[in-house]
Parts: structure tokens; sequence; C-alpha cells
């Protein structure tokens, strides 16, 4: 791929901690311009994986995306950046966002303000990483003469958030460095995000690159509709939850919470109308897929970060992607 349009391949979440580091290498040898290590509460850690990736890698850049703002303190999670940063320099993109609700309540760290905890999770983080002492009595977090002493040392690392709402969105382009878009995102809300987005970058007064990573659910075969129907139950997984902005912007959200009141995961998977995993999955044949990861970048996506289905498969998949989908891009 061109530096213009980055691909790629998200690991962590489903992916077993044991297959993540070989994945990782055939991704980079495959020619993968990015690996994302997804947070999903409970499969994976994100920072653990990131750098199992990093050590079995050389050039690859390694989107830690997304961890929640709630999840860990800032002035660990910078700690826990910094740390990976001096070691492994211009290569780890953070990404910081909430989670997903649902997960987050389990944990019982659901903000008040999630709006409030992304600010100052992102501005705090930023701070420190650049070396700064900070002091804040904050809504939801507080710094008490905090400082890193180990702070990053090379370029300055890229923060992301990962945010959905219209809100959100814009204090991402605030404050942000960039925004990964989650799974079930369809090509109007990428373009809807955008605008959200650069709202936000005019608030902020903001003129350097924004790049928008859109995650997105992957399945490819030869048989396209064995390839949709493993998506099929993967999209059913994320959106069993109910509705957000996502769907909001897809105009399914009524429809969608009609299916979770009736029987949640079950029901979503038996009932979602195809066109769904049509319009909010990367799912068919090698030259399908080609077309839908196509589509995202046309609609505004700077980078597509696939999200594999057959995780027992993983290597087979990176490979057969390189082989027959990447060179269609």
């Amino acid at each position: 791929m061109t530096a213009e349009h980055p691909i790629g391949l998200v690991l962590g979440s489903a992916v077993a901690p044991e297959r993540v580091q070989g994945a990782a290498a055939t991704a980079e040898a495959c020619g993968f311009d990015e690996i994302w290590l997804a947070e999903d509460y409970f499969f994976t850690g994100g920072i653990s994986g990131a750098s199992l990736v990093l050590g079995a890698t050389s050039n690859i850049t390694v989107g830690l995306g997304v961890v929640s703002a709630v999840a860990r303190h800032p002035a660990l999670l910078a700690m826990e950046i910094a740390t990976l940063t001096r070691i492994y320099e211009d290569r780890l993109i953070a990404g910081i966002g909430l989670g997903v609700p649902a997960w987050v309540r389990q944990m019982g760290l659901h903000p008040r303000s999630p709006l409030s905890a992304l600010r100052e999770c992102v501005t705090a983080t930023k701070s420190l990483l650049r070396g700064e002492t900070v002091n804040v009595l904050g809504e939801v977090f507080s710094f008490d003469d905090v400082t890193l002493v180990y702070p990053e040392a090379g370029r300055p690392t890229p923060v992301r958030m990962g945010v959905i709402g219209p809100k959100m969105l814009q204090l991402s382009g605030e404050i942000a460095d960039g925004s990964v878009l989650s799974v079930s995102a369809s090509h109007e809300y990428v373009r809807w995000a955008k605008a959200r987005i650069d709202e936000g970058r005019a608030r902020g007064g903001r003129a350097d690159r924004h790049p928008i990573t859109v995650f997105a659910i992957y399945a490819v075969d030869d048989d396209g509709d064995a390839a949709r129907a493993s998506a099929r139950a993967k999209l059913a997984f994320y959106r069993q939850n109910g509705s957000n902005g996502l769907t909001d912007v897809y105009d399914i959200s009524d429809e969608l919470n009609a299916l979770v009141k009736q029987g949640g995961y079950e029901t979503v998977l038996e009932k979602m109308p195809d066109r769904w995993v049509e319009d909010l999955t990367i799912a068919g044949t090698p030259e399908e897929c080609a077309a839908k990861i196509s589509a995202y970048y046309a609609a505004g996506a700077d980078s597509v970060a696939l999200f594999p289905v057959a995780t027992d498969r993983i290597d087979e998949i990176v490979r057969l992607t390189a082989d027959r989908v990447l060179p269609r891009l």
C-alpha cells in the first residue's frame, strides 16, 4: 500500500494472545502498513498486546486502539505509552476512547460525564508524554504535581480518539491527533463523522493533519456467501448492545433496538436484514472486499483496519488478503 491509503490489521480482542505475535510478523512480511491492538473487554490487553507486537516486528506502525480512558488513570496510561515509545521510537499510535458502555459499566467505571473523562484523559496524557508537570483537580481525574520520570524521547506520539457520537467526534477534532471509527461504520457514517471532526478542528483552530482510521469487520472467501455469513455473527455480537451514533446515522436504531429487546444476540443474528451485513462490514470475495475497502477511502477514511472474523485461521487470512485483496486497491 501507499502512505496515502494505509491498510491495517486489527489483532487482540478475539485473537488469542498466543497467536498475536505470529500474525503480526506475517502481516508485516505481507506488506500491511499498520497493526492495531483492540482492547475489547474482557479479551486481550491492549498495552501488553502492543508490546508483544512491537517486539515481534521491525518497522510496521502499531496502534493501541483503543484503550478506555477510565480503565487506567491517565498518569498510568501515559507512563505505559512512554515506556513503549522510548524503546520503539516513532512506531506507536495511542488510541483512547471510553470503551463499550456496557462493558465499562460491568466494572463500575462509567463516568457521569464521558465527555469530561475523555477531555481530561487525552489532554493530561499528551502533557505528561511531553514531560510537563500536571496539577489538575478535574471533574473525573486529579493530578497532584505529577511528572513522568521517563517521558517520551522522540517525536510526539500521536494520540487519537476512538469515539462515536457527535460531541465526542467534535472533541476529537479539537484536541486529538486523529480519530478511530468503530466497527459497523457505514460509508454515510464516515462522511458524517468527518464533518463533525472538522467542526471540532475549526473550534480548536487546528490546521494539522487529522487521520481517520475505520475499523471494519472482515471476512474474505472465494465463497462470498460464506464470508458474509461469518461476518453476520460478528456484527450481531457488536450490535447486541443496541443503538448508538453509528446506527443513528445509518437509520436503523429503532429496528435494532426492537430486535435486541425481542431476544438479544440470537434475534439480532437471525433477523437482521442482509443489507446490514452488506453495508456495515467488509465481507465477500477478494474482489468484493477490495471494492468495499476502496469505498471507505472514497467516503473519507485515511486508513482502513481489517478486523478478521476467522481468528483461528488468522495467518491464512492475512496471506490471502495480501495476495488477492491488497493488489486490487
